[in-house]
């Protein structure tokens, strides 16, 4: 089977990078959001970063233009009828998501594939909201999309071969290294990264150690570019406590209990670098 056309069911912060990394390879893309506020927010996004990769010398603005030119952005679910390859990347809610495979099994050509971002929930059961579970996976990407050169593929239990095949595939054409995980939650990175994050966040509320001495002594002692909890005001503590949880419930194992401190962060705000203020000031 043959990819010539993408869908991606959300603009935001995932999406729009989704979005770019595909018409940068050369593929159709047409891009949804629920509104045109939030569509014009994501291709403003998406022309934001691809202008940044011409001043770094990444490629040049006549590929962008040309990049730009095979993204059509839309907020009907219907333009998705001509797509081979959808990826869903909505809120991370699981009746949202199963209402968003619903309806593109209802509108996309028999033949295509639906995929999910889905970094925690459950894909199995957003294959059962469709017709096709064989056609369902995950394609879970890293942010910022168009820089992370991992894509996780996972798949389900009902996942049939040619679609697997078909998804590593696509995945080494946008120029990522492919791992294929089960489907667990938290798949191969978050399973190992979640616990690592909350123990940084127990270090610092039992008082081992200032959160700027963690962070060096994790990127000195073990040669991480960053810290863990640099890291987590970067992947978001809103993001990071929704996984942990979803985790939590599935395992119930404590590794995955978020701290309090962590859940007392989320409710004051302090989400990470996208409010200003997290482990670390950024309003500065």
């Amino acid at each position: 089977m043959e990819i010539k056309t993408v869908g991606v069911v959300g603009c935001g912060l995932m999406g729009s990078g989704i979005a770019e990394v595909c018409a940068r390879s050369g593929y159709d893309v047409v891009v949804r959001e629920i509104n045109d506020e939030l569509l014009q927010k994501g291709m403003d996004r998406i022309k934001r970063s691809m202008s940044r990769g011409v001043e770094r010398g990444k490629f040049t603005q006549e590929e962008m233009d040309a990049a730009l030119s095979r993204i059509k952005g839309t907020t009907e679910m219907g333009d998705f009828a001509p797509c081979d390859l959808v990826i869903e990347a909505v809120v991370e809610n699981m009746g949202v998501k199963k209402e968003v495979f619903a309806e593109l099994d209802g509108i996309c050509p028999p033949h295509a594939i639906l995929a999910t971002n889905t970094s925690s929930l459950c894909i199995t059961e957003m294959a059962s909201a469709t017709k096709r579970p064989g056609k369902v996976l995950g394609m879970h990407f890293f942010n910022p999309v168009p820089v992370m050169p991992l894509l996780e593929l996972v798949r389900t239990i009902l996942t049939d071969d040619e679609t697997l095949a078909v998804a590593q595939e696509f995945g080494t054409s946008l120029g990522k290294t492919t791992v294929v995980a089960k489907d667990t939650p938290g798949f191969i990175v978050n399973l190992l990264l979640v616990p690592f994050l909350l123990d940084a966040i127990r270090a610092v509320e039992n008082g081992v150690a200032t959160r700027e001495d963690i962070d060096t002594a994790i990127k000195l002692g073990l040669n991480h570019p960053m810290g863990p909890l640099a890291l987590l005001d970067l992947v978001g503590l809103d993001t990071t406590l929704f996984i942990a949880d979803a985790m939590y419930g599935e395992f119930k194992d404590p590794r995955y209990a978020a701290p309090p401190l962590l859940r007392r962060m989320v409710l004051a705000g302090h989400l990470g670098r996208k409010t200003g203020k997290g482990f670390y000031d950024y309003g500065k």
